[in-house]
Order: C-alpha cells, then sequence, then structure tokens
C-alpha cells in the first residue's frame, strides 16, 4: 500500500437498514396502513385502500420496501380479453408513494365460492368439478386454460415488463392461491405453455417460481435464472403431529427440484405459514425457523401484514440484519491528492453480511463535493455478482478535466440503477442526509503544483 493514500476505516452498525428488494414486506397493504387484527388475513381481493395520514410507519411491523399484492383471475380479468390493469396501475402507484416496490402474483383461483375461475371462462368450461387433493378448481388439460390464462399473463408483461415500480411476479400456473399443488400431474404441453406465457412476457421483472416440482422448476431454470418462493415458512405441525414443510417438505424438495443454488442469481422470497402469532402461540422454535430461511438464501418474508409477537422483535432484527444483502465497507484507501483531469487511486474491501447478492443492477459510486455542487464518479462493479463475504473493488478512477482545481469531499455511494442518488443503505455509520457517505478530503491541483 503506498503511504501517500489516506485509508479510512468505517465504522460497522447494527441498526436495521430498510434497503430495495429485501426484508419484510406489507402484504395488501402498504407502509402507513393499519396491520390485519389478530391472526387473520385477505388476499386474493382486490385491494381495499386505506386513509393515509402521511405517517409510513407500520405499527408492530418493520417499515418495509417491499409491497406485496395477490389478485384472483376472476377479478382482473372479469370479462375474457377486459383486462383490469386500473388495478394494477393504482397498486403500483400507491407502492411508489409509499417508498415501495410490488410483488405481485396473479392466482388462478381460490377455495372460497367467490374464489373461482372467472364466470365467463367458468361458463365456457362447465360447471365446478369440485376440489379434489390438489385444490385444482377447474382442469389445466382443458384446452381453454392454458390459452386463456397465458395471454393474461402476457398481457400483464407487454404493459409491466421492466415497471421499475415492479419488484417481482411469481410464476404461478395451477392450484389454489396460485400455490401450485399438482403441477407435477400436468403434460409437458400445458406446463411448457403456461410457464413460458412468464418467461417470455416478463424477460426484465424477476420471475419467482413456486417451489413445486423437478419437471415444472427444472423447466424454468433451464429457460433461464429465476428465483423461487414457498408460502407455508415456519410450518411445525400445524397440519400434522407426524409431518410438517418445515421438516418434511421444504428441505428435501428443494434439492429435488433444483433450486439449491437457484439464489445465486435471483432472490428467494418466503411468506408465514399462518402468521407469526400463530407460531408463537403454539411455541414454536422462532430461531430455528429463522436459521432455516437464512440457510436458503432468503432475500423478502411475508408476514402477512400480521403483527410481529413483541417477544420476538430482538429475533426479528437479528433476522433482518441478515436477509438478502448487506454492504458493509470495512477499508478504503484513496489519494488524498490527483492532478487535474488526472487518476484518482481508490481501494477498497468489503464485506457483504447478508445471506444474498442483491439482485438489482445498484451503482457504487464516488462523488466529489464542493461550495453545494456534486461530481459522480462511478465505481466498475457488479454489485449482483457480490455473494456473501468478502469483496475487493480497486480502481483508478478517471476525473472530469473540467473539474477545477481546489479542495473536495470525497464521498462514497450506492446509487439507484436509473439516477445519480443513492439508493442503498450501508452497514456503517457516517449516512449524510442525502444518502452519501462522507470519506475525508482530497485536493485537486495542476501539475505544476504537485
Amino acid at each position: 500500500m503506498p503511504a501517500e493514500l489516506t485509508i479510512v476505516r468505517p465504522q460497522p452498525i447494527t441498526d436495521v437498514l430498510t434497503n430495495p428488494g429485501i426484508g419484510f414486506m406489507t402484504f395488501q397493504r402498504f407502509n402507513g396502513d393499519a396491520l390485519n387484527p389478530g391472526t387473520g388475513w385477505t388476499e386474493g381481493y382486490p385491494m381495499d385502500y386505506q386513509p393515509f395520514d402521511g405517517d409510513l410507519a407500520v405499527r408492530g411491523q418493520p417499515l418495509t420496501s417491499l409491497a406485496y399484492h395477490r389478485l384472483y383471475w376472476r377479478f382482473l380479468e372479469p370479462a375474457e380479453g377486459q383486462v383490469r390493469f386500473d388495478l394494477l396501475d393504482r397498486a403500483l402507484a400507491t407502492a411508489a408513494e409509499r417508498g415501495q416496490t410490488l410483488l405481485l402474483r396473479i392466482a388462478p383461483y381460490g377455495t372460497a365460492a367467490d374464489q373461482d375461475v372467472p364466470d365467463w371462462y367458468r361458463a365456457a368450461t362447465g360447471p365446478e368439478p369440485g376440489l379434489p387433493l390438489n385444490k385444482w378448481r377447474t382442469d389445466p388439460e382443458h384446452p381453454r386454460y392454458a390459452a386463456c390464462f397465458s395471454r393474461l399473463i402476457r398481457a400483464l408483461g407487454a404493459r409491466y415488463d421492466g415497471d421499475p415500480r415492479l419488484e417481482s411476479v411469481d410464476l404461478s400456473i395451477v392450484g389454489a392461491w396460485g400455490e401450485g399443488a399438482g403441477s407435477e400431474e400436468l403434460t409437458e404441453g400445458t406446463r411448457q405453455a403456461l410457464v413460458d406465457a412468464y418467461l417470455d412476457g416478463f424477460q426484465r421483472t424477476p420471475l419467482l417460481m413456486m417451489l413445486t416440482d423437478a419437471a415444472t422448476n427444472g423447466y424454468g431454470l433451464s429457460r433461464r435464472a429465476v428465483g423461487w418462493r414457498a408460502d407455508c415458512l415456519g410450518d411445525l405441525g400445524g397440519f400434522s403431529d407426524r409431518w410438517c414443510h418445515m421438516y418434511d417438505l421444504y428441505p428435501q424438495q428443494i434439492q429435488a427440484c433444483g433450486l439449491a443454488d437457484a439464489w445465486r442469481r435471483a432472490p428467494v422470497s418466503l411468506e408465514v405459514c399462518w402468521v407469526m402469532r400463530h407460531w408463537f402461540d403454539l411455541g414454536w422454535d422462532i430461531d430455528y425457523i429463522i436459521e432455516q430461511s437464512l440457510k436458503w438464501h432468503i432475500s423478502s418474508f411475508n408476514a402477512k401484514s400480521s403483527a410481529v409477537p413483541e417477544a420476538w422483535q430482538p429475533n426479528v432484527e437479528r433476522w433482518l440484519n441478515q436477509m438478502g444483502y448487506r454492504l458493509v465497507p470495512r477499508k478504503i484507501a484513496f489519494a488524498p491528492s490527483v492532478e487535474r483531469g488526472g487518476l484518482l487511486r481508490f481501494e477498497s474491501w468489503w464485506e457483504n453480511r447478508g445471506v444474498a447478492p442483491c439482485y438489482r443492477p445498484f451503482r457504487p459510486a464516488l462523488s466529489l463535493s464542493r461550495g453545494g455542487q456534486r461530481f459522480i464518479l462511478p465505481l466498475a462493479a457488479d454489485l449482483r455478482s457480490w455473494l456473501p463475504g468478502d469483496q475487493v473493488l480497486n480502481q483508478d478512477v478517471t476525473l472530469p478535466p473540467t473539474l477545477p482545481a481546489g479542495e473536495f469531499e470525497l464521498a462514497l455511494g450506492v446509487l439507484d440503477p436509473l439516477a445519480d442518488v443513492p439508493a442503498v443503505r450501508l452497514g456503517v455509520a457516517g449516512r449524510d442526509s442525502d444518502g452519501w457517505y462522507g470519506l475525508g478530503g482530497t485536493a485537486l491541483a495542476d501539475r505544476n503544483s504537485l
């Protein structure tokens, strides 16, 4: 290390960081809304918007960057070919206003009488067959099913793919609540038609496959990097005293479906089984549940907008400090003076203390500021490749020749993919009101004065 470089060792912090794409989420609600009372929740229906007083806090649940909306097919397409885009437009706009991005699932149906497939589809395909073991309300092998449901998904992709307000889309094809039960029974042609609708329609927006079966998950992964999600995190015996999701399904199915390493390129999002209060009332081991989710490289968690039991708040805070990514610059070195228009030597060692990378193309950058002016200096690193552990970012940064001579304050930030503003909080002290982390001074000088 050249002796003339200035060395900074930022101070790590333990604060919970509300960062894009990770952490808890609101469900059928937004930041600032009241939570569901007790142990109940709603899903699948058009959003019931609450009055908003400007306060983003969610009493009983951590502040979040994510909102999740699950909508049944019948409400989104009440008449064949007539899509209620307005329902999703308003949800996306409201999420953005509350500092959130939207996760979305279009579920083909639920289990209640008013959660059937659309009336027009039911009229064309005949009476409801009842709910067999796999909770199918309609035969997916009927020639209209894949055609009609795929047409809807492709229409959504044409309108929303790449929308920065849309965090991800669940790749939901069959089964109650869109969870995919029975997908292993699909013929190859039906399976591929349904999966292709998502993969073709959403080529920029991340997709999360339901954890279902080797054929369905394997086909999705064969075409593209997709993440995965499961909807019953935490079940330690709520359905049977001889079987539970956490011991008897998820560990085995993640391996069998080839999803163990999917987290390296696409996110993992998990949903509470029942609500956390139910876990608490049954005396389930919260630390074991958290440990398993971190082992599976969880980035986000849907608690169904139900309160976290107060006694578990410290456990949840520790969870949030590992969920997803947590970028901690540990050592930074830079030249205290440099020639105007020359190269600023920058060296850094970082840790990702989370269990996953970030999946958006955030941009690390330096800034030079003086007298109210700030000049952005991009750094060449793709943070999507920063897996948990150590990362080194060293670069000679070219300075614009138009920068005047004089003293500048150097700062570090991680910027929004679309704007030169910091978007990611780092796990160190020193963040200013604009989101930058000050490193100290550096001088720009003319050649003859160095």
